[in-house]
Parts: structure tokens; sequence; C-alpha cells
């Protein structure tokens, strides 16, 4: 599984899996114990968590959500040591401890509260995608260093 088959809906809780397209929407499976299926159609709004950055003073101007996770599983692994009920400071400093230079004014305490509850379920649920940007990374070290 990859980012771009994970979809945040809005006005509902946790991740889904994206299933497959119909005439009028997206067949969706939550990503948790239940696996329940949902029909999101265009009145939902659906967010591809491969489409979602988040506000940074780089030259891009925001970080890619994927960087960001794995840069959470390379510094904390199965447990970041926060929650979503952390105080606005806790995560606040955890975020600037993952990505220094992230936007303060941008980005929100709800953002970051989503992306630690995104980061726990991606972990639990489809831990490869943390690990197979991994394994990229090491590909690409081996690569440079042959060069």
């Amino acid at each position: 599984m990859e980012l771009k088959d994970i979809a945040s809906v809005s006005g509902k809780g946790g991740l889904f899996k994206v299933i497959k397209p119909t005439r009028s929407g997206v067949i969706l499976e939550s990503m948790d114990e239940k696996k329940s299926k949902l029909v999101a159609s265009v009145n939902n709004r659906i967010s591809i968590l491969e489409e979602i950055s988040i506000y940074s003073h780089t030259p891009d101007g925001t970080t890619p959500l994927k960087d960001v996770l794995v840069n959470i599983h390379n510094e904390f692994g199965e447990d970041p040591g926060i929650d979503s009920g952390s105080s606005s400071e806790e995560l606040k400093a955890f975020l600037k401890h993952i990505l220094p230079e992230y936007d303060e004014e941008r980005v929100y305490v709800s953002d970051i509260k989503k992306v630690v509850s995104w980061y726990k379920i991606i972990f639990k649920y489809a831990p490869e995608i943390l690990q197979e940007t991994k394994n990229e990374e090491s590909q690409e070290d081996e690569t440079k260093s042959e060069s």
C-alpha cells in the first residue's frame, strides 16, 4: 500500500483505504478493526494523503506529508511519545523536532493532531509505507556511494 491509496474524509475520523472508483465517487474501507465500507461521493471532501503537505520555510514552501511521517518513524519508531490529546505546546514542540522549518503561523495544532493520529494508524495498518521509503533512501545512498 502507498499514501496514494489512503484517504481522509472530512467529518469522518480515521483514515480510509481507497478500494475502487464508482460512477459517482469512490468506495473506501476504514483502516481499523471494523473494516467498514463507505461510498464517498462528490459531496464528501476527500483528501488523498499523498497530496497533503505541511507548510514550511523551505524553497518549495511545503514539505510532503510522507517525508514528515518517515521522519517520525526514523526518530521515534512505534511510539512517538505523544498523542492527539497532548497539550498544544507539546504538539508544537514535537513537530518542531521532526520538521524544524515548519511554518508555525500556518500550521495549526489541529493539523499536528491529525498528523500524529494518522501516523499511528499508518504504523499499525500499513507500516510498509514507512519501511518502503526507508528502503528507497538506502538504495539512493548506495547509488550515490557507487558513483
